[in-house]
């Protein structure tokens, strides 16, 4: 049985949907666990679910919406530029709204909200070689600004006062990464959903910064723990009859889990290392 699905079309579909959503997610997920922006993804996702059901009420496509909801509650937040607890607050009280907003929608809706009620949990297997094409022209926007922006985004993610003193366009930077946020987190609702759009942008990126303090290195292993859970969870719902998103975020959790412990195992050889009885022990 495993092996006869692996042959099919929407399975091969679903394996290139799902690595180029991972790389892209990966990518970015590091400037976002860098900038405290956990939350936003949050918010994010969810509202682009609130566009998803406007554009039922308006007739459109229903991911059309997402991603233009996704997109201007990126562009808000980021025009918003601000940081800590007041970004937090901010954040919620946009949500809140933007959740009742799409409680609205769906009860003006006289049809069958299925094609917006799937997305709360993803459809990996059901991505079209139409959709699989708009994920691809998607992700390479979103890498491009990336590249582009690597350098100032990285600088204003480590010491954003020094950034700022140096003449980095923080307002500007912020405008960007929140709108390239919006766009991944649009591409990653289609593979695991709004309610564990967190397992791809913020998970892999975790549990890199655990593994290296290096940025680079910590890109690339974002993108790999991504590209691993991502395939691997839609390989083990074909062994198994359960959600995709399921499995991976389940593949994901482990590697932030296995990451806390290997963090955990070199601090302790370190504490150990620099201990008194250690150095007499070294002196002898």
């Amino acid at each position: 049985m495993f092996g006869d699905l692996l042959a099919q079309h929407f399975v091969h579909t679903a394996l290139w949907a799902g690595a180029v959503v991972a790389v892209v997610s990966g990518a970015i997920g590091v400037f976002v666990v860098a900038r405290g922006m956990s939350f936003a993804v949050h918010a994010i996702s969810e509202l682009g679910f609130t566009g998803a059901a406007g554009a039922l009420v308006l007739g459109i496509d229903a991911v059309l919406g997402m991603i233009a909801g996704s997109l201007l509650v990126g562009l808000l937040l980021g025009l918003l530029s601000l940081r800590g607890r007041e970004r937090d607050s901010a954040i919620g009280a946009v949500l809140a709204f933007g959740l009742g907003l799409g409680v609205l929608f769906l009860s003006l809706y006289q049809g069958y909200a299925t094609e917006a009620t799937n997305l709360l949990f993803g459809s990996i297997v059901g991505v079209s070689d139409a959709q699989l094409r708009t994920l691809v022209i998607v992700a390479a926007i979103v890498l491009l600004g990336l590249a582009v922006l690597y350098r100032p985004l990285l600088f204003s993610s480590v010491d954003p006062e020094i950034a700022a003193a140096r003449g980095v366009p923080l307002r500007v930077l912020s405008v960007a990464i929140f709108l390239l946020l919006a766009l991944t987190t649009a591409e990653a609702i289609q593979v695991v959903g709004v309610l564990l759009v967190l397992t791809l942008v913020i998970t892999p990126a975790a549990a890199a910064q655990r593994l290296t303090g290096k940025p680079a290195l910590a890109l690339l292993l974002s993108v790999t723990i991504a590209l691993g859970s991502t395939e691997g969870g839609i390989l083990l719902s074909l062994a198994k009859p359960w959600p995709t998103s399921f499995f991976i975020a389940t593949l994901s959790f482990a590697a932030y889990v296995a990451a806390r412990l290997v963090d955990w195992s070199r601090g302790r050889q370190k504490r150990l290392s620099s201990s008194p009885s250690r150095r007499l022990w070294a002196v002898r």
